[in-house]
């Protein structure tokens, strides 16, 4: 992704600017939260009612590691079970009223798209890991294993548990080594989304992809949603012709995924008309922010990683921005039919790999030069002078485990986005979630072609392209 910006030391200045923006943002934004009745936030000048300061009176290890008071949370029952695009909630079982899970990081053969495969490092045969799901006041207990040929560990991102459980090597446990598995036991003292990830030789696991979600449900919601998608934003860099992730890379990236997939790959998202829908956003990508835009919709953004957001302090958006190592969900009424864009708008973040590393050739007139130079390289065409859009069309060969830049059909015509791209389907009258298909509109709804006679009839007046405006 190269542009015409001056290069800072080990970062370009777009990029930089973009971060400096996203941070400041959500700076101003976080500024604004207040503590609602019931969650668990915390206020600067008193402790969190969950911890050891606020609980002097009770023994040591129950005021760090306090039992649980409440049966193990079941789906259906008690929450809605999460969907998270492409992947899988991890199973679990109950032991003795413990859930208990089994994480196993290993190498995974890992298709980000039809014709894009590298092998990157996961959970369980999954990139990410699969979703953790639980319940407020649960206690889980999760086994991890570590088939990886490197040392790692667990991280429980944004969670509240006994230090020694926190999952940074060296610090706070020792390395899993490779071939050993290690036990992790808390009690959820929390409700919200949350991630998980390797917590040794972050840059370079991170980057093969061991992160996933762990969404803790509330014990008792004041509302529940009718579909709950997980969605976790990345990044990586994977050289043209490659089949592993470049984890040094730090400013170049050219692949960006919702839940490790890219659109054509990514599943849709399907809802009925007049379901409560929440989308919950989690972002490990190594630098870069994501401003994730909805098409169609406004929504109030309810909570961030720290918790749930006070009514009194929500407001609307059509944009969640959700920064490296934060999280956000935001909800609302899916009350208009129809198939409906979510993506990053960082517009480099929808193109797929082969979107740089091309000269600017936008307004170029190449004249004669391409029958000159199919003298010497037959079938040469110079690309590029009117944009990289009908590229996509054109059929031409690419080398091996690659994408072009953008990316799929669409019921209308090839849809030039890829990367951070997906839909949201909201449907009248389906009777399952799977994928409709492509949304039929109703007639006259359609933006078309217009007729001179149309044009006449309502006084526009039309000029060439080659006439200046006025």
């Amino acid at each position: 992704m190269k542009d015409d910006d001056k290069k800072l030391p080990g970062i370009n200045r777009r990029k930089f600017l973009a971060s400096a923006a996203a941070l400041s943002g959500g700076t101003v934004f976080l500024s604004g939260l207040q503590a609602q009745e019931g969650v668990k936030t915390r206020e600067p000048d008193e402790a969190r009612e969950t911890t050891a300061a606020a609980n002097r009176n009770k023994p040591l290890m129950e005021r760090i590691d306090p039992k649980p008071t409440h049966p193990p949370g079941q789906p259906g029952r008690d929450y809605t079970p999460v969907v998270t695009p492409n992947n899988i909630s991890l199973p679990w079982k109950i032991v003795n009223g413990v859930k208990v899970y089994h994480l196993i990081a290993e190498e995974v053969d890992h298709e980000f798209a039809p014709g894009l495969k590298a092998k990157c490092w996961g959970f369980n045969g999954h990139v990410h890991g699969p979703t953790i799901e639980a319940v407020e006041g649960d206690r889980v207990r999760i086994y991890v294993t570590n088939h990886l040929p490197a040392g790692s560990s667990v991280h429980w991102h944004g969670l509240l548990l006994p230090n020694g459980m926190d999952g940074v090597a060296g610090l706070n446990q020792k390395v899993i080594k490779p071939g050993e598995t290690f036990r992790y036991e808390f009690t959820l003292r929390q409700h919200g989304t949350h991630m998980y990830h390797s917590h040794h030789d972050e840059m370079t696991q991170m980057a093969l992809g061991t992160v996933g979600l762990f969404i803790i449900h509330p014990r008792n919601p004041k509302v529940r949603p009718d579909r709950d998608f997980a969605l976790m934003t990345h990044e990586w860099r994977i050289d043209v012709g490659t089949s592993r992730p470049n984890p040094n890379e730090m400013t170049d990236f050219n692949i960006f995924t919702f839940n490790a997939r890219i659109f054509p790959g990514t599943e849709p998202m399907v809802a009925k008309l007049g379901d409560r829908v929440r989308i919950r956003l989690g972002n490990l990508s190594a630098m870069s922010h994501h401003p994730i835009h909805l098409h169609g919709y406004q929504f109030k953004i309810t909570e961030t990683d720290g918790g749930q957001i006070a009514e009194s302090a929500r407001h609307v958006e059509t944009t969640a921005l959700t920064a490296v190592g934060q999280a956000r969900a935001f909800e609302f009424v899916a009350d208009e039919p129809g198939d409906w864009a979510m993506h990053c708008h960082m517009t480099h973040h929808v193109m797929n790999q082969m979107g740089d590393k091309f000269p600017n050739m936008i307004g170029v007139k190449p004249g004669k030069l391409d029958s000159k130079v199919q003298k010497l390289l037959p079938g040469y065409m110079t690309m590029g002078t009117d944009g990289m859009g009908e590229m996509a069309t054109m059929g031409m060969a690419v080398p091996p485990n690659s994408l072009p830049m953008v990316g799929g059909q669409g019921p209308f015509d090839y849809i030039t986005m890829g990367g951070l791209f997906t839909i949201l389907k909201v449907r009248e009258g389906i009777t399952s979630y799977e994928d409709p298909g492509w949304y039929e509109n109703p007639t006259g709804t359609v933006a078309n072609l217009v007729s001179a006679e149309q044009l006449r009839a309502d006084g526009i007046e039309m000029r060439s392209a080659q006439e200046s405006p006025g």
